[in-house]
């Protein structure tokens, strides 16, 4: 994946000889594909709610992982995970409660019609899937999704995702378009030019003799830089997709499981009904869990005719996890902790910004929260430079963010659903003082 904050070559004769070591053993073994977070790369042995720990036992403040959601190693999680993994592991092909009751516990959380669920083992093979059944629904090919959209790393997905770099071609079936701007574009005008965007790409698709099987959202933009709003900000888009016979999918991967605090799914935030809704990451707290929430009039011819099995997607142990997942963020209060901290959050940062200049634009929703950075405030122009020193001195301070969108300037802030005021103070802290350097 192209990363705006990667560790790269030009960083490797500033770290210790242990480190070097270690990297140059990974780099033999591994290959040149992976990436590093950091120029000055982390060695972590431990994870304990929103801290992890590296080989020196020094704590970092975790404010991006959204894949242990509730928190590391959270002991509901790890106690479902260990019991069921001593009991059974199976696949789906046999009879077993575990996947029933967390499929109806699943789908209970969804808006009504989205009925049935569908499992597998990650997020690119849920946008995977996902494609599979909107081409044989719709008897299309051609894919919209936004110029900097991240959906997966299988062959079929990475084709519309686009942040995976130019090294990796675009589908030719496959159109982008903007992502719906907030910061530089009118909230009242977003909206529409989303949808206008949107109905251009189907004009585009059909001129090229290539019928419109699905446009695909990540419904808070996450990679393209983050943007929230206006509510009802997809609905347009929504509406032209439907009116060409494709379909909506909508990618809850990252806004999904009580993050954006108002909702649990990004998407009822807009008002839409997706088609399809696809989910990964926070859905087992680290455990390799995900699927897709899906119209059952949409899986009704697919599933006698094409069949769907996955080997390891939905087995026990999974479902105990997912389970424990949904009952921790009931229990616990996680969206509402999301909604509260969250504005906490955003509100600490728009003090800072009253003192930084360097802060053109605080946005976000619950504990997803995107900051601009900028070189003048006026014009809007992006500063990854600043960025990439930010993301960096906030490392050295040992808290963990990141950092998005297709000019590199979008301070990522994504922490774990426990995250709560005193953690939301050491970040501002910490991040006043890189602020002030």
């Amino acid at each position: 994946m192209s990363m705006v904050n990667a560790f790269s070559r030009e960083d490797f004769e500033r770290l210790s000889e242990k480190e070097r070591a270690l990297i140059a053993r990974r780099e033999k073994v591994l290959g040149p594909a992976y990436r590093l977070f950091y120029e000055k790369p982390l060695h972590f042995v431990r994870g304990e709610g929103v801290f992890l720990y590296d080989a020196d036992g020094t704590p970092y403040l975790d404010a991006y992982n959204n894949v242990a959601s509730l928190g590391h190693c959270h002991p509901r999680v790890v106690e479902a995970v260990s019991r069921e993994t001593a009991t059974l592991v199976t696949h789906t092909r046999y009879l077993h409660e575990g996947i029933i009751d967390y499929a109806e516990a699943l789908t209970q959380t969804f808006p009504d019609g989205l009925d049935q669920a569908m499992f597998t083992c990650s997020g690119s093979e849920a946008n995977d899937l996902a494609v599979r059944i909107a081409r044989f629904v719709t008897g299309g090919t051609g894919i919209i999704a936004t110029e900097l959209a991240y959906h997966g790393l299988t062959a079929a997905v990475a084709e519309f995702s686009p942040s995976l770099g130019e090294a990796v071609t675009l589908g030719p079936h496959v159109r982008t378009v903007p992502a719906p701007d907030s910061y530089r574009v009118p909230a009242g005008e977003a909206k529409e030019k989303f949808g206008r965007d949107v109905r251009a790409a189907i004009a585009d698709l059909k001129r090229h003799g290539i019928r419109p099987a699905m446009l695909i959202a990540d419904t808070i933009f996450s990679s393209d830089g983050i943007f929230d709003g206006p509510k009802g900000l997809l609905k347009p888009a929504v509406d032209a997709i439907h009116e060409a016979g494709g379909l909506f999918i909508a990618d809850e991967v990252q806004p999904g499981f009580g993050r954006t605090g108002e909702a649990m799914w990004g998407f009822e935030r807009h008002g839409v009904s997706p088609d399809i809704v696809t989910l990964g990451k926070p859905m087992g707290n680290g455990y390799p869990m995900a699927g897709l929430v899906i119209r059952p009039e949409i899986i009704a011819e697919f599933g006698p005719k094409a069949r769907y099995f996955n080997t390891f997607a939905g087995n026990p142990v999974a479902a105990a996890a997912g389970k424990a997942v949904l009952d921790t963020v009931r229990i616990e209060g996680l969206q509402k902790n999301a909604l509260d901290v969250g504005a906490y959050l955003r509100d600490g940062l728009r003090k800072l910004a009253e003192r930084h200049e360097a802060i053109g634009d605080v946005r976000g929703s619950g504990l997803f929260i995107g900051v601009e950075i900028v070189s003048d405030r006026d014009a809007k122009t992006p500063n990854a430079a600043l960025t990439a020193r930010i993301v960096n001195g906030l490392r050295e301070r040992r808290v963990l963010i990141s950092a998005s969108g297709p000019r590199a300037n979008v301070l990522k802030i994504r922490p774990p659903l426990v995250f709560g005021r005193g953690h939301a103070d050491m970040l501002l802290n910490a991040l006043g003082d890189v602020l002030e350097l």
